[in-house]
């Protein structure tokens, strides 16, 4: 089984989320970004992955 990783990193003043080293689309909020890549994570899950998400904690400017 593939493990899928998304990270949700910080970009300047906005958030994008890494898949397989590519960050396709930028997000005004970390949450947003999260968003994002729970959505795409339940289309991997449903495929039969394994899914990983990474999100920074507090420390992160929002």
């Amino acid at each position: 089984m593939r493990l899928v990783n998304y990270e949700i990193v910080e970009r300047g003043k906005s958030w994008t989320v890494l898949h397989d080293g590519q960050a396709d689309n930028e997000y005004a909020t970390k949450e947003a970004a999260f968003e994002a890549a729970v959505a795409v994570a339940s289309l991997a899950i449903k495929q039969g992955f394994e899914v990983s998400i990474s999100v920074p904690g507090t420390g992160a400017s929002d």
